[in-house]
């Protein structure tokens, strides 16, 4: 049916298209139409809009906000331009601080005003229209089209996700069924819906999440300058002028953080809150939150991250209780299907899309997917691809005690090569075996003295060559501390040792923590790593190349470290096995 209304389309504009050409000759282009509350508007009147697609805005309500007074929630809705009157279609729903018709993070020059292009990818690679599908972009509280001040993902943000989600499932053009969609903050938003289960949703699919802000934002109580960058970048977006063409409404409500400046200065100063047990941050804490959710997840995770990286991913995969799918590898902060200037997927696998869409039309549709999709795929530092049913897959917990030293917490960064005090290095006897490290090591010690700690792990070749796998800090004082660093997958060739470096939050050019160093030596007693162990051997390859990432992360985190005792064995190790 869709088909035959697009032919009956292409046939009347080939037919009009010499008339076309000789009014273009002696008049100039209309100006492009902004949709409103009930006038779509389709490409062929602004071309800002997605073929085969009819956008309207929409206004609904969210709960109150700092002062009290209602916020409004703007929606551009993007239809098939082709469905009937009375016909339904399921949603999926992107719901973040992106969409302002003026640009995603700046002023994009645009001449004229319409609905964001941020997932234009997502539109044309799932071919959303022509398959039967809405999309639809919520501009959270303080951004784009909505009122309200911005709130960095807590309380108030939490409650437009819940809005959003509720008034999609109940729009007369909607079966009721809601899928999310999004990368990085509005993936944050999926973890979010995911969390609170409003009626009506049915999937997720979050890119480079974060899964719990704090962990995130300061590592042990130490901060990270992407909190610092983040809270500066958010309240500028939220202050972006948008376009003079769009509707009064939607420029009214876009002015809001412009006419209530205590927004931004809220913003940035609740954010620096250290306490992780205070509101802010508890709210915030997805893993522990999402215990007993059974919403459907499908996500991606690069354990290479830089800015949303992998802390609480595991607690939060543990506490939820449905059905989940994930891509993990060594990648940055890209999107599942996201290609270089040739045209190269930068995770080394294919098909993202196929897989959303068969996830979205087995839980928004009831289709069955016509391919087995494995529940994980995952690309360790060989490159090599693999399935899991499950992550992690343990095949023994090991507790591995070492031996004690001091530091002095000075924040140099040092010759590697040298012992310049700062820091111990201890190490293992070669693997005798491939050894897969899994899951997220943690390491507990006690601590003499105040300042700050770093604990990393290594991978040391039979030449010395050590390549960072895993690092975590921790703000130290006297008593017991417990690091839980990033969650990983990293294969420890046979022969190959594990070196383990405790001492201060070394300065350098990929140090991304705000460091105050004491200045005092720290004493450092009552050393337990726990890791968890995988047998590579048991591993069920799959096709897929090698990550465009890895080579970079394997470049710029290789050094020399300077001889070491081996201490302890990963072989033989006391440990559980599940």
């Amino acid at each position: 049916m869709r088909t035959l209304s697009r032919r009956r389309r292409i046939i009347a504009l080939a037919a009009a298209l010499p008339l076309a050409i000789g009014l273009a000759a002696c008049t100039e282009a209309p100006a492009a139409k902004v949709a409103g509350d009930t006038d779509a508007v389709t490409h062929g009147e602004n071309d800002r809009v997605p073929e085969g697609a009819a956008w309207t805005q929409h206004y609904f309500p969210s709960a109150p906000g700092l002062d009290g007074e209602e916020v409004e929630l703007h929606a551009d809705v993007l239809l098939p331009d082709d469905l009937a009157e009375g016909e339904r279609v399921p949603v999926i729903l992107s719901v973040g601080s992106y969409f302002g018709h003026s640009g995603e993070i700046t002023d994009e020059d645009w001449t004229h005003a319409g609905p964001s292009d941020r997932f234009a990818d997502l539109i044309e690679g799932g071919d959303l229209f022509d398959e039967g599908y809405a999309f639809v972009m919520v501009d959270l509280r303080g951004f784009g089209g909505s009122t309200g001040c911005l709130d960095f993902m807590g309380d108030g943000e939490q409650a437009d996700v819940a809005a959003a989600i509720e008034w999609a499932a109940s729009q007369p053009w909607s079966t009721g069924d809601v899928g999310m969609y999004g990368k990085s903050y509005d993936a944050i938003t999926g973890i979010v819906g995911t969390v609170l289960q409003p009626e009506g949703l049915r999937a997720v699919v979050a890119q480079a999440p974060m899964w719990d802000k704090y962990r995130n934002n300061r590592s042990g109580g130490v901060p990270r300058l992407p909190l610092t960058v983040a809270v500066q970048t958010y309240n500028e977006i939220a202050t972006l002028e948008q376009l003079p063409d769009d509707t009064e409404r939607y420029r009214e409500n876009a002015a809001y953080e412009q006419t209530h400046p205590e927004c931004v200065a809220i913003n940035t100063l609740s954010a620096q809150t250290a306490d992780p047990a205070s509101p802010y941050w508890t709210s915030r804490d997805f893993a522990a939150r999402v215990e007993g959710s059974t919403t459907p997840l499908l996500f991606t995770q690069g354990w290479a991250e830089w800015n949303t990286e992998s802390e609480a991913m595991e607690e939060f995969l543990a506490n939820h209780d449905g059905p989940v799918r994930g891509w993990f590898g060594p990648w940055d902060h890209i999107r599942g299907n996201e290609v270089d200037e040739d045209g190269t997927v930068k995770t080394g696998r294919e098909g993202w899309f196929d897989e959303v869409m068969a996830f979205y039309d087995e839980h928004l549709k009831g289709v069955a997917p016509a391919e087995d999709y494995p529940a994980f795929v995952i690309q360790d530092n060989t490159g090599t691809w693999r399935a899991q049913d499950s992550w992690p897959v343990v095949d023994a917990t090991v507790d591995i005690s070492l031996e004690g030293g001091s530091y002095l917490d000075d924040g140099a960064e040092g010759d590697p090569t040298v012992d310049t005090g700062n820091r111990f290095v201890q190490t293992s006897a070669p693997v005798a075996a491939d050894t897969r490290i899994t899951g997220t090591p943690s390491m507990t010690l006690t601590s003499e003295g105040h300042g700050n700690l770093m604990a990393k792990l290594y991978d040391v070749a039979p030449d010395g060559t050590a390549v960072l796998i895993n690092e975590q800090v921790a703000a130290v004082t006297p008593g017991e501390v417990t690091l839980e660093m990033k969650a990983g997958d990293w294969r420890l060739a046979a022969g190959h040792a594990l070196a383990v470096q405790i001492g201060t939050i070394e300065a350098g050019p990929l140090s991304d923590w705000i460091d105050t160093p004491s200045y005092q030596r720290i004493a450092v007693s009552d050393v337990t790593l726990r890791l968890a162990l995988q047998d590579p051997a048991d591993d069920v390859e799959i096709d897929g190349e090698r990550a465009q990432y890895l080579d970079s992360y394997l470049a710029i985190s290789t050094a020399a470290l300077p001889p070491a005792p081996a201490t302890f064995s990963l072989d033989g190790a006391e440990g559980t096995t599940p």
